[in-house]
């Protein structure tokens, strides 16, 4: 279980525009309206089903808070591998273990400014992951979420992409996952 002091101390590994990593600064940090390019990623999980996971951002979150995104994002500590990272923040934010881990979208690249001026700016690798269980959200990352099937997913977010998280409608776009 990660700790108050390892979330204080948690720290992003900077980019250069080629995607090279350049230093570190502290998570703390590493949103508001000057963010400099950082390593992250996202995860989209699916059950034994088809369904894919989507959350809605806990009311606390700084950035883009009670808006419905993909299952999980995060970012990798330095020196830490991006699917250790996605297994850690799996089992932090919603209590789950995949079983599957696959890279959808390697090189998925954005930068989008939240009501309040909070930026993100991202290299954010796309994984997809497989559970066989329900999750059990952490309060503090996850307001609730729902099981959908990936194609109605497409249709709502194409009918009021303001209520989803820009990372997220971009990524529909892209993954085989969401088209016809």
């Amino acid at each position: 279980m990660t700790t108050a002091i390892e979330l204080i101390d948690d720290h992003v590994v900077l980019l250069d525009d080629h995607g090279t990593p350049i230093g570190t600064a502290p998570k703390t940090a590493a949103h508001g309206p000057d963010t400099a390019l950082h390593l992250a990623f996202s995860c989209h999980v699916l059950n034994a089903d088809g369904e894919v996971l989507v959350t809605r951002r806990a009311l606390g979150k700084q950035a883009w808070p009670g808006v419905w995104t993909n299952s999980f994002c995060g970012h990798p500590r330095p020196s830490e591998p991006l699917t250790a990272a996605v297994r850690r923040r799996a089992d932090f934010e919603l209590g789950l273990e995949p079983i599957a881990l696959d890279l959808a979208l390697p090189t998925f690249r954005y930068r989008a400014v939240d009501a309040d001026g909070t930026v993100e700016n991202e290299i954010c690798p796309v994984y997809l992951a497989t559970v066989d269980g329900e999750p059990d959200p952490n309060p503090r990352e996850v307001a609730e979420y729902r099981w959908v099937r990936p194609d109605d997913l497409r249709r709502a977010i194409a009918a009021a992409p303001w209520a989803f998280s820009p990372w997220l409608t971009l990524q529909v776009g892209l993954l085989e996952l969401y088209r016809d």
